[in-house]
C-alpha cells in the first residue's frame, strides 16, 4: 500500500502575536515550502523550517515564523501549507477543519479567557478519550473566537512504560513501513534493535528478556534491611519501549489515524498464554475505539495552540525519583540508552514545538548531526547533552503569565538517605521561579504534579517511604522533601507572591479543585489548586471514594490534624464537584476546562469527559480564610 504523504500532524504549537510554530511529519521530503497565514504568503527561508529525517520515509518538519507582529489578535487566521512538488499539503487531508472551512485556522488570544488542561493519555486504557470530547466541544463553539486560548498538556501524553501487546505489534509495522532507523545496544540482551521481535508470541516479556535488570539497594527506614529495586519499576512493563525508532512510531500512533489504516492487527494470535491471549483481545478493543477518534484528535491539534511538558511516564515510570535510582539507571549503558531515546523522542515530538529558541543554541544542532550521521558515538553524545540540560522549563507572555515548570530534571536530592524521593525542584530552580513571579499581579503555574494534594494520599506516600518502599506507591509530591516543601510553602507566603496564582495540575489519575489562603491574614493571595487527571486514564475505581472519605474525615478544613503538617499555615477547602455535600474527588476520564475573571481568578473551574458530560467543581460555600 502506498504511504500517504502526510503521517501526523499538522499539529499547532507555540503561536502568539509574533510567532507561528507548527509540526508535521511526511513521508517525503518537502521542498520550497509556502505558508499562507490569512491573506499573507510567506515563502518559508532555510531558518524558519527544520526537517529531521527519522527514517527512509518519516521527515519530520518544525515550521517556525517569527517576526513583530506576525498575527493579529483576537480574529479567525486561516492557514495553509503548500510545496513546490505536491501543491496545498493539507487540502487532501479529510475532516481537518470545522463546519464548511477551506482550511483550519487558529486565534492568538495574549488574555487567556479558557483554556483546556490536562494530562495522561493512555491509548489502551478502558476510559474514553478525553480529547475526542474536546474537539466535538471546539467544533460546537458558535465561531473561532470562542475558542480556549490554548490547550495545556502537563505531562504522560505517552506511555512509554506500559504499551498495549497490539500497540507494540503496529509499532513494529511502522518501523518496517517507514524504515525507521535502527541502533547497536551495549551491555544488552540483544547487540541490535533490528534483532527485536514483534511477533505477538514475543509479547508481554521484555521485562524478563529485553530490559537491563538494574537494580540498586533500597534502604529501609524501619529496620535495617534493604529492598532491591528495579529500575524499570512500572508495574506493567513488559513491553517498554527501548529503541529510538520504537518511541517515534509511538508518537506517530497517537495524534493521527493515516498509519492505522495500513496496519491490520489480528484480533486472534497464537503462542501467548491463555491470560495473555485475553488481555491482548482487550487491548485490541480498546485500541479499536482509540484510533476511530483520531481523526478528531488531529482536528482539534490543528486549531488549538498546544503546548507540553514531561512526566514520568513520557520517560519511563518513577523517572529520578530518588538519588540511588538515578545512579544505578545512568550507570548501565542500556537503561541510559533506553531512558536517552526516549527523551530524544520528547524533544523532537514536544519540546522543540513549546520554544524553539530554548534549544536552537547546541541542542539542535547536535540533534541534526546525530540523525545525519546515525553514528553511536553522536547517539550516546546528544543523550549526555540531554541529560545535563536544564532548561525545559518555559513561560508564556500571556495575561495571566503562564510558567510551565519542569519537576523532573532539576531535582532536590535527600541529603539524609539517597533511597528517599527527590524534591521536585531543588533550592535553585525554586528561587528562578520566584523571580518570575515578582511584580506579577496574576499567574497560571503548571506542576506535572499537585503542589496541594489529597493528604491522606501523601500520608500513605510517607508511610510507603519510611519502610523503603517509595517506588512501590510512586511516592512523588512537593510536600515529602523537607528543602522543597519549606522552600515552595515561603514562596506563597512572601508578601509579593501575585494575589492571583491558579496551579494547574495532572498525574494523579483523578479530578479536584481547591481554594486555598493564608491562615490569619486578610490581604494574602488567592491559590486556586486545580488538577485534571486523565484525558485517558483513571484510579482504581474502588479505591477512590475510600480514600475520598477518609480524607475528608481526617483532613477535612476544620481537623486538627492539618495543624502537623507542613502545610499548616494554609487554609485549603475542597471545591464541590456539581455541588456536592461530601465528596471533593472525580474519577472519570477527563480534559479540564478552565475560565479565567480580568483579575486572574478562574471563574469556572470545570471537567470534559470524554462521555461530553461535564463535572463542574463549585466554589466551597463559607470563606477560606481561617
Amino acid at each position: 500500500m502506498t504511504l500517504p504523504l502526510l503521517l501526523t500532524g499538522p499539529m499547532l504549537r507555540h503561536c502568539d502575536a509574533d510567532h507561528f510554530t507548527l509540526t508535521l511529519v511526511t513521508s517525503a521530503p518537502l521542498s520550497q515550502l509556502t505558508l499562507t497565514l490569512g491573506e499573507t504568503r510567506h515563502l518559508l527561508e532555510e531558518d524558519a523550517v527544520e526537517c529531521l529525517e527519522l527514517g527512509t520515509h518519516a521527515f519530520f518538519y518544525l515550521i517556525h515564523l517569527s517576526q513583530p507582529g506576525l498575527n493579529p489578535v483576537g480574529t479567525s487566521i486561516p492557514y495553509r501549507l503548500s510545496d513546490s512538488q505536491h501543491g496545498d499539503l493539507l487540502a487532501p487531508i479529510e475532516q481537518l477543519t470545522y463546519g464548511d472551512s477551506e482550511c483550519p485556522d487558529f486565534v492568538i488570544k495574549p488574555e487567556i479567557d479558557t483554556l483546556l488542561h490536562g494530562s495522561c493519555r493512555n491509548a489502551h486504557h478502558h476510559s474514553s478519550d478525553a480529547m475526542v470530547a474536546a474537539d466535538t466541544q471546539v467544533e460546537i463553539a458558535p465561531d473561532a473566537t470562542k475558542r480556549p486560548a490554548l490547550m495545556m498538556l502537563s505531562g504522560d501524553q505517552i506511555y512509554v512504560d506500559d504499551v498495549a501487546g497490539p500497540m507494540l505489534f503496529a509499532i513494529g509495522k511502522v518501523i518496517e513501513k517507514l524504515g525507521l532507523y535502527e541502533e547497536e545496544f551495549q551491555q544488552a540482551p540483544l547487540g541490535h534493535s533490528k534483532q527485536i521481535s514483534y511477533h505477538p508470541a514475543a509479547m508481554y516479556q521484555r521485562h524478563k528478556k529485553l530490559l537491563p535488570r538494574t537494580e540498586y539497594p533500597a534502604g529501609s527506614a524501619l529496620v535495617r534491611w534493604y529492598i532491591n529495586h528495579p529500575i524499570f519499576t512500572s508495574s506493567i512493563a513488559e513491553n517498554h519501549l527501548v529503541s529510538l525508532s520504537e518511541i517515534v512510531a509511538l508518537y506517530l500512533l497517537s495524534w493521527s489515524p493515516e498509519l492505522w489504516q495500513l496496519i491490520d492487527i489480528p484480533k486472534e494470535v497464537t503462542g501467548l498464554s491463555p491470560s495473555n491471549q485475553q488481555r491482548w483481545q482487550k487491548e485490541w478493543l480498546h485500541l479499536l475505539e482509540f484510533k476511530a477518534g483520531l481523526t478528531k484528535v488531529r482536528r482539534l491539534l490543528a486549531h488549538l495552540p498546544t503546548y507540553m511538558i514531561f512526566d514520568d511516564h513520557d520517560i519511563t515510570d518513577d523517572w529520578n525519583l530518588t538519588a540511588k535510582w538515578e545512579q544505578a539507571a545512568y550507570g548501565h549503558p542500556f537503561s541510559k540508552r533506553i531512558i536517552g531515546n526516549a527523551l530524544i523522542g520528547y524533544l523532537v515530538f514536544q519540546g522543540l514545538g513549546n520554544q524553539k529558541r530554548k534549544f536552537s543554541g547546541d541542542i539542535l544542532p547536535q540533534l541534526k548531526q546525530f540523525l545525519a550521521s546515525r553514528e553511536e558515538a553522536q547517539h550516546d553524545a546528544l543523550i549526555e547533552t540531554l541529560l545535563d540540560f536544564d532548561e525545559w522549563h518555559y513561560s508564556l507572555n500571556t495575561s495571566p503569565k503562564l510558567v510551565v515548570l519542569d519537576t523532573r530534571t532539576q531535582r532536590w536530592r535527600s541529603e539524609s538517605n539517597l533511597a528517599k524521593p527527590s524534591g521536585l525542584m531543588d533550592w535553585e530552580a525554586l528561587m528562578e521561579l520566584q523571580q518570575q513571579l515578582v511584580g506579577q499581579e496574576k499567574v497560571i503555574i503548571v506542576s506535572a504534579a499537585p503542589m496541594f494534594g489529597v493528604k491522606l494520599i501523601e500520608a500513605v506516600q510517607r508511610a510507603a517511604t519510611f519502610i523503603g518502599a517509595s517506588l512501590l506507591v510512586d511516592a512523588e509530591n512537593w510536600m515529602a522533601h523537607p528543602g522543597t516543601a519549606n522552600t515552595l510553602l515561603s514562596i506563597f507566603l512572601h508578601r509579593k507572591t501575585p494575589q492571583q496564582f491558579v496551579i494547574l495540575s495532572g498525574d494523579v489519575h483523578y479530578s479536584f479543585a481547591y481554594d486555598i489562603g493564608i491562615r490569619f491574614r486578610t490581604q494574602g493571595p488567592q491559590i486556586y489548586q486545580i488538577t485534571s487527571s486523565g484525558i485517558k486514564n483513571q484510579f482504581p475505581e474502588k479505591l477512590l471514594p475510600v480514600f475520598d472519605k477518609l480524607n475528608g474525615w481526617l483532613y477535612g478544613h476544620f481537623s486538627p490534624l492539618n495543624w502537623f503538617t507542613k502545610r499548616k499555615r494554609m487554609s485549603i477547602r475542597g471545591r464541590r464537584p456539581n455541588g456536592m455535600r461530601s465528596q471533593r474527588l472525580i474519577n472519570a476520564s477527563g480534559i479540564g476546562v478552565v475560565s479565567f475573571a480580568k483579575d486572574g481568578a478562574p471563574s469556572k473551574v470545570a471537567v470534559l469527559h470524554g462521555d461530553m458530560s461535564t463535572t463542574e467543581f463549585l466554589p466551597p460555600r463559607q470563606s477560606r480564610n481561617g
